[in-house]
């Protein structure tokens, strides 16, 4: 049995035989190939592929490459693949169109077969960065999934409250970066319920001392499961599950720290998510209006929360609301929540 053919996979795209035939010799080896020689036929090979990259010459009949470019990018399907345009055009103005058009690399001919290599190899490295960036993230949001699932909380509580953190690192100041990271380890915050007993856990009422004792300490857990790391996504993960209980004034768990101590986006945290809970239904409580909520949070100001990320939590009241109306709980959701034991609040 013919074991399959694992080699990344190139669209070639050219009306000219002779150029699909020199870049056929130069990628055969290394690579899958399939070949158009017009756009339409290209944009219908994407679709059906989704190859791991494409050649695209941009002087074609019909429709340019510019155009089936621009095409590839507007589908969902075809959006994330990565085109390079190969093309006998050479002028600025040129290759600033194609990259207007979406493309990540722009080649002239005549071709040199070391630089079409090159750049096909280190374009194909690229999309292995991202997808592998992106597994990681998925892989760090199911994580958390699996902490709201074992709290009796739903996977929305955990959207709605990375992205009330989001807006809040960029309004105070956070990169894109950063505010992207951190809207990717906000889920990870609770991961260290996944510790903590059920008997405890999902208690009717509430904690006496020693099993109140026993639930702080999903802080410390939660920091140990996602582990040291030197920097990045996870680092920042955890320091937001072992820190998003500590508080301003110093009464927080599990370090008593206090102030700027504490870790700006353990910080952030808190706000994120103490508003969602309020103004989510929960077994042992009804939904608090966003009125109350607003109030509980500014009440907390330099006690609970930090008050500068208040301020600019209730300036960006408006965008807060919007999030959490595009995310809300459907009615049956609620009515399981209403309706099941009363998990112990953390």
């Amino acid at each position: 049995m013919t074991p399959p053919d694992t080699r990344p996979s190139l669209l070639l795209v050219d009306d000219e035989p002779a150029n699909l035939q020199l870049l056929r010799q130069i990628l055969q080896h290394d690579y899958r190939l399939l070949f158009a020689k017009d756009g339409a036929r290209a944009i219908e090979l994407a679709r059906q592929e989704r190859p791991d990259l494409i050649l695209l010459d941009v002087m074609m009949p019909g429709m340019t490459g510019y155009d089936a470019c621009r095409a590839l990018k507007h589908d969902a399907l075809t959006a994330h693949l990565p085109v390079i345009f190969v093309t006998a055009l050479s002028d600025m103005s040129d290759e600033l169109e194609g990259f207007n058009a979406g493309a990540v690399d722009y080649i002239t001919k005549p071709l040199s077969p070391p630089i079409v290599r090159a750049r096909v190899r280190n374009h194909l490295s690229l999309v292995r960065v991202d997808e592998l960036r992106e597994s990681r993230l998925q892989i760090v949001q199911r994580l958390g999934l699996a902490a709201e699932y074992k709290d009796n909380e739903t996977g929305k509580h955990v959207i709605r409250m990375s992205h009330f953190s989001q807006r809040l690192g960029r309004a105070i100041g956070m990169s894109e970066r950063e505010a992207d990271d951190l809207l990717n380890a906000a889920p990870m915050h609770d991961i260290g319920k996944i510790g903590i007993p059920d008997r405890i856990l999902q208690k009717p009422g509430k904690l006496d001392a020693e099993e109140w004792a026993i639930m702080q300490t999903h802080a410390a857990i939660g920091a140990d499961i996602i582990g040291e790391h030197e920097g990045g996504m996870l680092a920042m993960a955890r320091r937001i599950a072992l820190t998003h209980h500590e508080k301003w004034d110093g009464s927080g768990y599990p370090n008593r720290l206090a102030g700027e101590d504490i870790p700006l986006e353990g910080r952030i945290i808190a706000v994120a998510d103490v508003f969602d809970a309020l103004t989510s239904v929960r077994p042992y409580k009804r939904a608090w209006s966003v009125d109350e909520a607003v109030t509980h949070i500014r009440d907390g100001a330099g006690q609970h929360f930090d008050p500068q990320l208040v301020e600019l939590f209730i300036a960006d009241l408006p965008a807060m609301i919007e999030i959490k109306e595009r995310w809300a709980e459907d009615a049956d959701t609620q009515t399981d929540n209403a309706a099941t034991g009363v998990p112990a609040a953390a």
